[in-house]
C-alpha cells in the first residue's frame, strides 16, 4: 500500500470517527457551505473540465459520453442544489428501526449509524464526486473518492473545494478524499483496504462492477448497469405508450435508466411497432429488431448480444412478444434488474407485471427514467443497487447506513435461573 493512498485513507478513518456523533446542525451547515463554495468557484470548475473534456475529444470519447463528462455554471449551480436538498433531508442517524422493552425488562432499540468509510469507484460523471461526498457526508460518513482518469482535472478541483469549504465547519476536512493517482493501482488498493475501507461501492460500466465484486477484499454494495425494457401491452393506449417509450428512450440515453430494450404484445404489433419505428427514427434512434420487428420496417438485425446491450446511445433493442408472460421472460433472460416498465390499461395485467418482474424498480405507465434519487425525492444518490442484500434501487441516506443494537437495564445479570437484578439503584437519571 502506497505511502499516499495510506495517508488519505487513514484521514478518512479519522474523520469518520469524528463525524459520526456529530447531530444534524453542523452536517446540514457543512453542506450549505459546500453548495455555496462550489457556485462561487464554478469558473474554476469549468476550466478544469475543459480539460478533462479536451482530452475525451482527442481520445475519440463518444458524444454521450463527454455530455456524461461536461460541466457548465447551470450544472455546477443544480450539483450544488442537490447538495442543498441533502442538507433539507432528514438525517438517518440515530433513527430507531425497532424497539421493544423484553419481559425482563431491558429496553431493547435498534438505531441506524454511519457504515464508516465508504470508498466510491466510479466512471466519466464528475457530479457523482459531489453527489457522493454530500450524502456520506450527511449519513455521518467518511469517503473516499476513486472516479475516473477521464475526470480527473475536474475531480481534483471539486474535492479540493470542498475540502477548504469544510476547514471552516465542525465537520472534518478529512472526511471528503480523492484517491491520489491515475492508474488501475490505486483502484486495487482501495479494493484491499480491508480494515480502513468499510465499504466500497462501485458505479459504472458492467466491467468496473465485476472487477470490483470479483477482486474486492472490501465488502462490496453491488450497483448494476441499466439494461431498461418498456413492454406494451395488448390492453395499452398506444398514444401514451409512444410518449413513454420516446421519453424513456431519448430524454437523455447516456444513463442507466434509459430505456434499450422494446417489447411489444403480438395483438397490438401491426398498430403499434410502425408508429413506434417511425417515432424512434424521427429522433435519430437505431432500432435493432428481431425478425418480427424487422417485418414492419427497415431495422438493424438483432442478435442475442443487442437485448443483452446497455446502448448508452441513440440505439434500442426491439422484439415482438405472444404474451405478457413472455416479456416477462424475455426480461428475465436479458434485463440486468434495474428498471422495467409497462404500459398498459389494466389493472389485472399491470399487478401481474409488477408481481413477477424481479427489478429493484417497476414502473406503471410511466418512463423508466423516473429511477434516480433526486426523482424519488431522496436528494442525490449514490448509485442505484441492482442487488437484493442492505441496499436496492436509488441509494439516498437511509442505504449509508448499518445498525447497532443498545439495550438498556437497571443492573440486569443474565445467570442459569434466569435475570436478576444486581442493584435497584443502575437506574438511570
Amino acid at each position: 500500500m502506497s505511502e499516499d493512498f495510506l495517508k488519505v485513507a487513514l484521514a478518512a478513518k479519522e474523520a469518520a470517527a469524528e463525524l459520526a456523533p456529530l447531530p444534524r446542525a453542523p452536517k446540514d451547515a457543512a453542506l450549505h457551505v459546500i453548495a455555496d463554495a462550489l457556485v462561487a468557484g464554478s469558473a474554476e470548475i469549468v476550466a478544469a473540465n475543459a480539460l478533462d473534456v479536451e482530452k475525451a475529444r482527442e481520445s475519440g470519447t463518444s458524444e454521450y459520453m463527454i455530455d456524461r463528462l461536461s460541466l457548465d455554471e447551470a450544472r455546477i449551480e443544480a450539483i450544488a442544489e442537490a447538495v442543498r436538498q441533502v442538507a433539507d433531508l432528514p438525517d438517518p442517524v440515530g433513527e430507531v428501526i425497532r424497539g421493544n422493552t423484553l419481559p425482563n425488562g431491558l429496553e431493547l432499540r435498534q438505531l441506524r449509524v454511519p457504515l464508516g468509510v465508504i470508498g466510491i469507484i466510479y466512471e466519466g460523471r464528475p457530479n457523482v464526486t459531489v453527489d457522493a461526498a454530500a450524502l456520506c457526508l450527511k449519513s455521518g460518513n467518511a469517503t473516499l473518492l476513486r472516479g475516473s482518469s477521464s475526470a480527473y482535472e475536474s475531480n481534483t478541483v471539486l474535492v479540493r473545494i470542498m475540502q477548504e469549504a469544510l476547514a471552516g465547519t465542525e465537520v472534518p476536512a478529512g472526511a471528503v478524499q480523492l484517491v491520489p493517482g491515475l492508474t488501475r493501482d490505486s483502484v486495487k488498493q482501495l479494493m484491499r483496504a480491508r480494515g480502513l475501507v468499510d465499504v466500497l461501492i462501485p458505479r459504472g460500466g458492467a466491467s468496473l462492477i465485476n472487477s470490483v465484486v470479483e477482486e474486492s477484499m472490501v465488502p462490496v454494495i453491488e450497483t448494476g448497469v441499466g439494461n431498461c425494457h418498456v413492454y406494451v401491452d395488448a390492453d395499452a393506449d398506444l398514444d401514451l405508450a409512444i410518449q413513454i417509450l420516446i421519453n424513456a428512450k431519448v430524454q437523455r440515453p447516456s444513463v442507466c435508466n434509459s430505456a434499450e430494450t422494446l417489447l411489444v404484445h403480438a395483438a397490438v404489433a401491426d398498430t403499434f411497432v410502425p408508429r413506434a419505428l417511425a417515432a424512434l427514427a424521427a429522433e435519430g434512434v437505431t432500432v435493432h429488431g428481431d425478425a418480427r420487428v424487422a417485418a414492419y420496417g427497415d431495422v438493424v438485425p438483432a442478435d442475442e448480444e443487442d437485448f443483452r446491450m446497455e446502448y448508452l446511445s441513440l440505439d434500442i433493442a426491439a422484439a415482438v412478444v405472444d404474451s405478457l408472460e413472455d416479456a416477462v421472460a424475455h426480461i428475465r433472460k436479458y434485463g440486468s434488474a434495474h428498471t422495467d416498465a409497462i404500459v398498459t390499461r389494466s389493472v389485472s395485467a399491470s399487478r401481474r407485471f409488477v408481481a413477477l418482474v424481479d427489478s429493484a424498480a417497476v414502473a406503471v405507465n410511466a418512463s423508466t427514467r423516473f429511477t434516480d434519487g433526486a426523482e424519488f425525492g431522496f436528494g442525490a444518490e449514490i448509485g442505484i443497487s441492482t442487488q437484493k442484500l442492505h441496499a436496492r434501487g436509488p441509494m439516498g441516506l437511509p442505504e449509508l447506513t448499518s445498525t447497532k443494537w443498545v439495550y438498556t437495564g437497571e443492573g440486569h445479570l443474565r445467570t442459569s435461573e434466569g435475570t436478576v437484578l444486581a442493584s435497584a439503584g443502575a437506574r438511570l437519571r
